[in-house]
């Protein structure tokens, strides 16, 4: 049975383009031959509507009420654990997208953030509260026998926008994190919280993995293993294949925050691959695995087609003369951007798999 890389998208600013890459990059990757799962776990679920093709609360609410009975959410998942039924978490029903085949959805869930309150009481006293012992380990354990449903490769996790109780254990229990931004004032500012947090909740996790009461529970807690693959810039507007001037100056304080403020915390805390595996795939200290320019009129064509930008058949595209040309140039541009993101991923991940296995 493989066993699935967990790789969590995070940054606690909104706003970034999460929900879009976890698709497309799923996507791709399965494309490119890796069965693969994406796991909705933002209450907002926009994931879920963006796979199904659901733009109303209403469409969401049929679904549960269609699918509850199966256990086909994250949080219908988890409520053994976190509702003390006397039963044990089994895996999720996962959605397979039909269009892309090894491509399958964890659905999101509204009322996820119900349990979050409980979550972050768990985290703070399982110490103390014998009760709550299972919950800290209850969503990886969770995430992981549903990716073995299908002997996935990889598992994708989109979280919110947020430093909650789910955030903290979601990406301090995955494999990998990438970190996606925007080339904005505030995308600056989270890098230099994220200097801190990530520090901060991988340290609490070594903490709860080494506390008995959370090894011998039902859902053991993790040793944690985080290593940050790097971040991914989106949403600018480009001129001539080249960021605009405004936003090139946004990127470049950017990736100059990254290294200068981030790197250095991270390396600390050995939350970062040797700098040799991420020189064989160009990316520098600044961590940035790729630049990808806003969508613009594209996007509401791919949420039409319920498919990423880069697969729009021509017939999907519609148009016609230079319109559907610069439409083209633009899927085919875009293709060759989210290809090389996917290849240096799974190229970085396989070499750190290969460098753990030799040790």
């Amino acid at each position: 049975m493989t066993v699935a890389k967990k790789v969590v998208l995070f940054n606690h600013k909104g706003g970034v383009s999460k929900t879009t890459t976890t698709f497309n990059l799923g996507w791709k990757l399965a494309e490119q031959g890796k069965t693969v799962v994406m796991v909705d776990a933002d209450p907002q679920c926009n994931l879920t509507g963006m796979v199904l093709g659901y733009k109303q609360a209403s469409e969401l609410e049929d679904f549960y009420r269609l699918q509850g009975a199966s256990a086909a959410t994250i949080r219908s998942g988890l409520m053994p654990a976190f509702e003390a039924l006397p039963k044990s978490i089994d895996p999720v029903d996962l959605v397979p997208i039909e269009a892309r085949p090894g491509l399958h959805l964890l659905a999101g869930d509204l009322r996820l953030s119900e349990y979050e309150n409980t979550l972050g009481i768990a985290q703070e006293l399982s110490s103390a509260i014998q009760a709550l012992k299972n919950l800290p380990g209850s969503l990886n354990y969770l995430i992981d026998v549903t990716a073995e449903t299908v002997d996935a490769d990889v598992v994708l996790i989109d979280v919110s926008p947020g430093l909650g109780p789910v955030n903290q254990n979601l990406v301090s229990t995955a494999d990998y994190a990438i970190i996606p931004s925007a080339p904005d004032f505030f995308s600056v500012i989270a890098v230099d919280s994220l200097s801190r947090v990530l520090p901060k909740w991988i340290n609490w996790a070594r903490d709860a993995a080494s506390l008995p009461v959370l090894q011998e529970a039902s859902y053991p807690f993790p040793a944690p293993n985080l290593r940050i693959l790097g971040t991914i810039i989106q949403k600018f507007r480009p001129r001539a294949g080249q960021p605009a001037a405004s936003f090139q100056a946004w990127i470049d304080e950017l990736n100059e925050a990254v290294e200068t403020k981030l790197v250095p915390p991270l390396e600390r805390e050995g939350l970062l691959l040797p700098w040799e595996m991420y020189e064989q795939f160009d990316v520098s200290r600044n961590l940035s695995l790729a630049q990808i320019a806003e969508f613009n009129s594209l996007i509401a064509k791919s949420q039409e087609s319920l498919t990423p930008i880069y697969a729009l058949s021509t017939e999907q595209l519609g148009g016609k003369g230079a319109v559907r040309e610069n439409w083209e140039d633009s899927r085919d541009s875009f293709n060759e951007q989210f290809e090389a993101l996917a290849t240096r991923i799974t190229g970085l991940m396989q070499l750190d798999d290969s460098a753990d296995s030799a040790g």
